[in-house]
């Protein structure tokens, strides 16, 4: 017998599925929904990012890109040649192979890594190495050098090593080149790299980082007329920072050549008769001041300037008694080839005629001083040439007491002591000629007699320099002109070379005679013969304490139409100035006259 079954317990089974596929159904749309939802987020965040990119940001990041594609290759002037008055080079260019980084070649971080292989290979420290980089920044499209007068091994080691130093380049560049090594260097001086600070200070005149310029003497005094303009090239390299293209360039223009006024021969004459003595010997022309030597000991060779220099150099350097003060140009007592210029405060001030006759004695005393005469007896009576010829201390302090500290003063200033002579060389020092303001300012102490007669015979608190001692002699040479010593050879520099001190014809007859007297029977007797021709002159010794006397020679000739004044000094050398400055003088004559 068959079961009924309740028609409320049996589902249909199309109904029931209609139910499960509408669920589905609803969830699926759902999810599409969301999918949807977050698709259009993503895009609308995506879309902003790039609109921001390319309408806010387009051009820096079209700057960044052009950057690691396109970057600058500057080429740096070749320096102006130096010659010498004959046409000798004193100074110019070589090839050399420097090192280079390019900053925007790899990533900042992985320079660690470069710059250690780098420095192992050119024994550089590292940070020497990103010192310049860092200078430039590591955002730079510029090549910056970081090493320069790379040896054979240097390069071949880089050329080896180029997959570790991705970004470091080898290339050739001009650096100076003194073929003639320490000599005439106080004159020519030296060129090195900008440093952070020089840079800072001449940006605005041009100069860029890695600009060589001059660091000393006649490199420095003409460096606008030497250094040349900068060119370059833009290239665009590949992935593997090689050039592609080169997209632009710009020559770069030499600097001007000069030619000096300094005679190679007589350089090499003036620093061997100097010798291993410390001091200077300076040469010029009297009638128009040019410069023909001008020679300091100790020296030193500029070429080590245009490589890489070691601490170790340095320090050798620096202990070899300041090799870069050029003695030319500083200031030390001049002792007595002063008495040039008390005789002419004496004639001209009309106080003492050119006939004057005055007692000498062992000492003049003064105040509380006695100053003493050399010989410590004194010569007895004798007139300006004599007293010339013997330097008489106390025939020229009663000059110079005679006519008192102003008109004294006076004179110095106008043969040119305490000035810069306006050579062309920075290193240049004014030395001093003092007066009653400056005594008072620094001791707070009068002028006194005794500080005129101290001076009068070239001591005391007067400081003049071997070039200023030469311009004095130059005056009495050429018949009564201060000259203006200058390096560079030009017809302008001629013509505004000499100033007139008016002096009295018999003021300058008596000054040529007494200082020929020197020469021919007092204390500068080491000018005569020697194939000389007639020469006049003045020695001096200097007191210098704690150390031994400073001595000193200035002489001119020939005698009867000057062409040449050489002026000698040697510091604490202990001697006389006629036994130790004079024979240097006569050996610089020598040379000249040889030519």
């Amino acid at each position: 017998m068959m079961r009924a079954v309740h028609p409320t317990t049996i589902q249909p089974a199309s109904k029931v599925g209609r139910k499960q596929t509408q669920r589905s159904v609803g969830r699926q749309y759902q999810s599409v929904f969301i999918m949807m939802i977050i698709s259009l987020f993503l895009l609308g965040g995506i879309g902003s990012r790039l609109a921001y990119l390319q309408l806010v940001e387009g051009e820096v990041n079209q700057e960044l890109a052009e950057n690691n594609r396109i970057r600058l290759i500057p080429k740096q002037p070749v320096r102006g040649t130096i010659f010498d008055r004959k046409g000798k080079v004193l100074a110019s260019s070589r090839l050399s192979h420097s090192a280079y980084i390019w900053p925007l070649a790899q990533k900042y971080e992985n320079w660690d890594r470069i710059v250690q292989k780098l420095s192992q290979i050119l024994n550089l420290s590292e940070q020497k190495i990103r010192e310049p980089v860092e200078a430039a920044g590591y955002n730079s499209p510029t090549r910056v050098r970081v090493a320069r007068d790379l040896s054979p091994e240097e390069i071949t080691a880089i050329q080896e090593y180029s997959a570790q130093l991705k970004g470091v380049d080898v290339d050739i560049e001009h650096i100076r080149n003194y073929p003639h090594k320490g000599t005439g260097s106080h004159v020519l001086g030296y060129t090195g790299e900008l440093d952070a600070e020089e840079l800072d200070k001449r940006r605005q005149s041009g100069y860029r980082l890695g600009d060589i310029v001059g660091k000393m003497g006649v490199e420095e005094g003409f460096e606008t007329l030497l250094r040349g303009e900068w060119g370059g090239q833009q290239v665009e390299v590949d992935g593997a920072g090689k050039v592609v293209t080169i997209l632009g360039q710009k020559q770069a223009k030499a600097g001007q050549d000069i030619t000096l006024t300094i005679d190679l021969e007589l350089q090499k004459a003036a620093e061997k008769a100097l010798g291993r003595r410390k001091g200077a010997v300076v040469a010029i022309d009297p009638n128009n001041g040019e410069v023909l030597a001008m020679a300091s000991y100790p020296t030193f060779d500029p070429n080590i300037f245009s490589s890489r220099i070691t601490e170790d150099t340095w320090k050798e350097l620096q202990g070899e008694g300041n090799p870069f003060v050029n003695r030319s140009l500083r200031g030390f007592p001049p002792a007595s080839t002063f008495k040039v210029v008390t005789a002419t405060a004496g004639m001209e001030s009309g106080k003492f005629p050119p006939d004057t006759i005055l007692p000498t004695m062992a000492y003049l005393r003064v105040g509380g001083t006695a100053f003493g005469e050399w010989n410590r007896a004194g010569f007895g009576p004798m007139g300006y040439v004599r007293a010339m010829a013997w330097s008489s201390n106390t025939f020229h302090g009663q000059i110079g007491k005679g006519v008192g500290g102003e008109v004294l003063i006076d004179w110095a200033r106008r043969y040119g002591f305490g000035t810069k002579t306006g050579i062309e060389l920075k290193s240049e020092m004014p030395g001093l000629i003092a007066d009653n303001e400056w005594k008072l300012e620094r001791f707070d102490w009068e002028w006194t007699a005794g500080d005129t007669v101290n001076m009068s015979i070239g001591q005391g608190f007067t400081l003049a320099t071997p070039l200023q001692v030469a311009v004095m002699f130059a005056v009495p040479a050429n018949g009564g002109y201060r000259v203006q010593p200058h390096l560079l050879k030009t017809e302008e520099a001629k013509k505004e070379a000499r100033e007139s001190l008016n002096l009295q014809p018999s003021t300058l007859d008596i000054l040529r005679k007494g200082l020929r007297a020197v020469v021919t029977s007092g204390t500068g007797q080491a000018l005569n013969g020697k194939g000389l021709p007639p020469s006049a002159g003045k020695s001096g010794t200097a007191e210098a304490p704690p150390g031994e006397a400073h001595a000193w020679f200035g002489g001119f000739a020939p005698y009867d139409d000057p062409e040449i004044v050489v002026v000698a000094f040697a510091e604490h050398s202990g001697g006389g100035g006629g036994s130790i400055a004079g024979p240097m003088v006569a050996e610089v004559l020598q040379a000249y006259f040889k030519q």
